[in-house]
């Protein structure tokens, strides 16, 4: 009978040892990946905002004219020599990231003053053969609404996953502002001897206006990304400038340029921290 109590009573005492033996500790579930942490998301549901983004660029151009013609006695002539120089540029806009591969965007820019060197030959008042020296300037304003496909092949764990490269194009239209053209007539023999110079009154005209570019966005998080690129822009012919002393108005031949450009985007709707995940705390067993 005594060992029958002490086998039952030893059985009693291991029994607890056991079974917190026994017990399984959990563990942790993994944190799940925020979808805002990549960059450029992948989800994007009705009504979701996080694709939303504003945006600002500075850049350089190398602009050319392709002609320009004016009328006179009846017909037209054109300008033997034509140029306008580099000059700089800057716009603001906004944009809608629809997936990881495809954004749209609308940007307004400003295309800061221009010099145009011109010359022309004919008659003049003091001699029948003559050569003028046209002095003018230009702005313009373009509204641009355009369409991107972001080449986003690598992970966002990869030595490559800050950086997408994108290439696109737009359409719009640009306002083309000319400044006032002062044409000076001379000689072609005697390079002193030349009409008083005449101002025409410089145009102005929106004119149809698109671009094709390409270039790489680096993100530097979720909501933050820097971007550098090169655009081929055209705008169509316009006015020019206004008849005076019977010779007007004239009409330029439109514009190419060659545009380069820094700037950042700012997703305003993305949250950047993941959502709060509390610890898991493995249960002490006593």
């Amino acid at each position: 009978m005594r060992v029958y109590l002490i086998a039952a009573t030893t059985a009693l005492v291991a029994a607890p040892a056991w079974a917190a033996d026994t017990i399984p500790t959990p563990t942790p579930e993994p944190v799940p990946v925020y979808h805002s942490e990549m960059r450029g998301t992948t989800h994007v549901a009705d009504g979701d905002w996080s694709g939303a983004y504003v945006k600002g660029q500075v850049g350089y151009a190398w602009p050319a004219i392709r002609g320009a013609t004016y009328a006179v006695g009846g017909g037209t002539n054109i300008f033997a020599t034509h140029s306008v120089d580099n000059t700089w540029f800057a716009g603001v806009g906004a944009g809608y990231q629809i997936n990881r591969y495809l954004r749209t965007e609308l940007m307004f820019d400003y295309l800061f003053d221009s010099d145009f060197t011109g010359s022309t030959y004919g008659s003049c008042g003091v001699a029948a053969d003559c050569v003028s020296t046209d002095l003018s300037s230009w702005n313009a304003y373009s509204l641009i609404a355009s369409v991107y496909v972001d080449l986003d092949f690598w992970g966002h764990g990869s030595a490559w996953g800050h950086f997408v490269p994108y290439v696109g194009g737009g359409i719009g239209g640009s306002y083309v502002n000319w400044d006032d053209l002062q044409n000076t007539s001379c000689e072609v023999g005697d390079p002193t001897n030349c009409d008083p110079t005449v101002t025409h009154e410089g145009g102005g005209s929106w004119r149809f206006a698109w671009e094709v570019g390409a270039g790489g966005s680096y993100y530097f998080r979720c909501d933050f990304a820097g971007e550098a690129g090169y655009k081929y822009r055209r705008i169509e012919g316009g006015n020019f400038f206004g008849n005076a002393l019977g010779a007007g108005p004239g009409w330029d031949s439109g514009f190419s340029a060659h545009m380069v450009n820094v700037g950042l985007r700012y997703y305003p709707g993305r949250d950047c921290e993941p959502p709060y995940e509390p610890p898991v705390v493995p249960p002490v067993y006593k």
